[in-house]
């Protein structure tokens, strides 16, 4: 049974940034804090724990303390009341989401409604809204368009969270196309997450089981996930080597694997020494990844 390795498996650009500033951070200094996690990962949560940055829920008061902004982004509001409580921000947003930010307020400028497709709760998108003075629309892949909210919407603007399913993003912008005179869309799903949906569409073919890695908390290794899923039935979902079932692997010849933006290289490496152990004859397993570390 052979082990096929994503090439696009793991950290992104964005992700392995934010880590570095946020452990540069905490060498640092002594009283660097975090609202939230700083990506969806519990192995990637505890490291940072063990660093010192310490997670709160709200802002208090900040003199001597340092904010870090997490790889999502934050609204201006969080950045400027930070400021006014006396925190230091160090800003570890993915370059890509900040890059979809400009865009937002751009063309809201210049008179647009702003449009996002994405999860509605998350970090990310309300990172974007919270760069607006207007209230944005977003527009939930999973659910179905709100036609009544697109009255009166005579041109606007389409941004993608970053890692929303490109097949999905496109389907909804051709379908707003029919209710809006003058839209227009700036593709702002990242490089590396159409990177790996472009392997997890090939990969379900080429194997007779996929195992994809990740947090269950994490909105990228979801849509790979429904993705595999929606192409081969024998898909399976794990956080860490302790998800795997042998019986997943009975009857198969190759196994493709790949994990989401914010898992770390050692719980695939965990995954990967598991999945030889439970469900392949060791001395035949194979990865054929060659810079595999």
């Amino acid at each position: 049974m052979k082990i096929n390795m994503a090439r696009s498996a793991g950290f992104c650009f964005g992700v392995k940034r934010a880590l570095d500033i946020a452990f540069d951070t905490a060498a640092a200094h002594d009283k660097v804090t975090m609202l939230g996690d700083i990506v969806h990962n519990e192995d990637v949560v505890r490291q940072i724990r063990k660093a010192g940055i310490k997670k709160i829920l709200a802002l208090g008061p900040g003199s001597g303390k340092i904010l870090l902004i997490r790889a999502h982004g934050a609204s201006r509001a969080i950045v400027r009341a930070a400021r006014r409580l006396g925190y230091k921000i160090v800003d570890a947003t993915c370059p890509m989401v900040k890059e979809i930010h400009k865009i937002a307020r751009d063309m809201e400028r210049k008179g647009y409604k702003i449009v996002i497709i994405g999860d509605k709760k998350h970090e990310e998108v309300e990172g974007i809204t919270g760069q607006l003075k207007n209230k944005a629309l977003v527009i939930d892949a999973s659910k179905a368009i709100p036609a009544e909210a697109l009255r009166g919407i005579e041109k606007a603007c389409v941004v993608a969270q970053s890692t929303q399913n490109l097949e999905k993003t496109l389907r909804i912008v051709s379908a707003l196309k029919r209710h809006i005179k003058d839209l227009k869309f700036f593709n702002t799903i990242c490089r590396p997450t159409r990177m790996k949906q472009e392997e997890i569409r090939e990969m379900p073919r080429e194997n007779d089981v996929m195992l994809i890695i990740g947090s269950k908390k994490s909105a990228n290794t979801k849509r790979l996930y429904e993705i595999s899923r929606s192409l081969n039935k024998k898909s399976y979902w794990c956080q860490s080597g302790r998800d795997i079932e042998p019986e997943w692997f009975k009857g198969a010849a190759s196994v493709g694997v790949t994990a989401g933006a914010s898992t770390p290289n050692s719980t695939i490496a965990e995954v990967l020494k598991i999945l030889r152990k439970t469900a392949l004859k060791p001395a035949l397993a194979k990865i054929s990844r060659q810079n595999w570390q």
